[in-house]
């Protein structure tokens, strides 16, 4: 059992650092967009690329996690690996470029219908191949996973951001592509992590079975509308931002802003939330074999409290601390001729505290969805994926007429706080822990009264040192109130670590 358990934990190291590492490299191509490209170009493709997830799920419909489950059960039939690996590779094939093939011959209608101009289309053939590249990924990475390939999958993945990087990095700066070498980049890198897949086409037969698609997608397609409804909730912002009249552009953010110029504002701000949604990542890396392993135990429901408390009190602390300072680093002249973002930008600050909120909420609905796991209650996902869709889709109807990008990132903080809310209902249902539920809301005001404080202070002060000084002074203080609040958590951590040290 035990050593089951450590195959289970290498694995998660690996392909937890592998996502972080992708994900980190990607970062790294925003301060070149914003100030290579546009803020015009920077939304156009901000909303292609949030459509790009949107229709990922529509290309394979499932059947990755339909393949993973009908391959792990033939391993107790005695059922042929390779006619179901042939039969679910065939038929992503031929989907995904017939779907290809219908977006490049209606792309000015699509361009459009995304709230671009139909001259854009060439930038949705682009997505098309884009698209038509990902989803040949889809069952060669599945495979890597069932065959506990967890090295070749991590190499694949960062070897082709690592070429996105490069190649995108080679065609904005000495090349002066532009936009389309953002495009050609993505395309390239996701052709690169193809190639490294290749070995896995050893076990490919010219085999198609009708039946076994049948049971692939009886499996698969019920994760469709839930995988939508997922994204929508970090995407449809952007899907409404791009339809802003020009009048409330202007009565917004004044003259020379059009609706994509908001939309790319918008997308390169709302990429510092990676502080937090790293960290969130790590945690849930670890957390589920976390929780399944210690369900059992006698004091697993106390333990849980404890993980919650400590986890959320950590982002809390993280999300005031990036508050206060990433529009610092955003706003630092670097050496004296490099912004992270160029002040045409800057308008957009103001929707950091926002996005970084949701993301306490993200964290607290990671911890809870361990009580639905645990019992088994998984049809209650769904559920908790919707309602937060349905709330933030609402809430940007609502408020980005009135406020523009705020209004975005404040409906991005109501969807996750909803959907916090109905994974408590349903995870205390099924599985009761009394959680520190009033410390944690009297921690979550004190880090808001102590973010407008902050705001309303430094505007009277020039001295970026006394700045500085200020903003720390308050972060320490909102960490000694959080020791104050969760005294035997911070015990449980210092004698944790203490005995480490110790045993050194």
């Amino acid at each position: 059992m035990f050593s089951k358990l450590k195959l289970l934990f290498k694995d998660t190291v690996i392909y937890g650092s592998s996502t972080i590492l992708a994900r980190s490299l990607n970062y790294l191509l925003v301060p070149l967009y914003a100030n290579k490209l546009s803020t015009f170009d920077n939304g156009v493709q901000t909303i292609i690329y949030a459509n790009i997830a949107l229709a990922n799920v529509l290309f394979s419909y499932g059947l990755e996690t339909s393949y993973l489950k009908v391959v792990s059960d033939s391993a107790h039939r005695d059922r042929d690996e390779t006619q179901l690996f042939s039969t679910a590779f065939i038929t992503l094939l031929v989907t995904s470029t017939l779907f290809a093939v219908i977006i490049v011959l209606f792309a000015p209608f699509i361009a459009q219908l995304i709230g671009l101009s139909a001259s854009d289309f060439i930038f949705v053939r682009y997505a098309a191949l884009i698209l038509w590249i990902d989803t040949l990924l889809v069952i060669p990475f599945a495979e890597l996973r069932l065959k506990r390939k967890a090295v070749q999958f991590a190499i694949a993945r960062v070897v082709g951001v690592i070429a996105v990087v490069a190649s995108a990095i080679i065609l904005i700066v000495p090349f002066h592509f532009g936009l389309p070498g953002v495009f050609i980049a993505e395309a390239f890198g996701s052709l690169v992590s193809l190639l490294l897949v290749i070995p896995v086409f050893r076990q490919f037969r010219i085999f198609f079975s009708t039946l076994q698609l049948r049971e692939m997608l009886r499996i698969g397609l019920p994760y469709v509308p839930t995988g939508i409804a997922g994204l929508l909730i970090h995407l449809i912002d952007r899907n409404i931002l791009i339809r802003i009249p020009p009048a409330e552009v202007e009565r917004l953010y004044g003259h020379g802003y059009q609706a994509s110029d908001i939309v790319g504002i918008y997308g390169r701000i709302a990429a510092f939330g990676v502080v937090l949604q790293l960290f969130i990542q790590v945690f849930r890396f670890a957390w589920q074999p976390f929780f399944l392993q210690h369900a059992k135990d006698p004091e697993a429901k106390r333990l849980f409290q404890h993980v919650l408390s400590i986890s959320t009190l950590f982002t809390m602390f993280l999300a005031l601390a990036a508050t206060f300072f990433v529009p610092d680093l955003v706003r630092y002249h670097y050496a004296g001729s490099f912004y992270l973002l160029p002040p045409r930008y800057w308008i957009g600050l103001s929707i950091l505290p926002w996005i970084f909120l949701s993301y306490v909420f993200d964290m607290v609905s990671t911890n809870l969805s361990a009580g639905l796991l645990i019992t088994g209650n998984t049809r209650y996902l769904p559920v908790v994926t919707f309602a937060g869709a349905a709330v933030t889709a609402l809430f940007c109807w609502w408020l980005i007429p009135l406020s523009g990008m705020d209004g975005a990132a404040s409906a991005i903080v109501a969807g996750t706080a909803v959907m916090c809310v109905v994974m408590a209902w349903y995870s205390l249902k099924v599985f009761p822990i009394r959680y520190d539920w009033l410390k944690l809301f009297l921690l979550l005001v004190a880090g808001i009264a102590l973010a407008m404080l902050q705001f309303n202070t430094v505007q009277h002060f020039s001295n970026s040192l006394t700045i500085t000084l200020l903003k720390a002074g308050l972060l320490a203080i909102y960490f000694v109130l959080a020791l104050l609040l969760f005294r035997q958590e911070v015990m449980l951590v210092f004698n944790k670590v203490v005995g480490r040290l110790n045993a050194k």
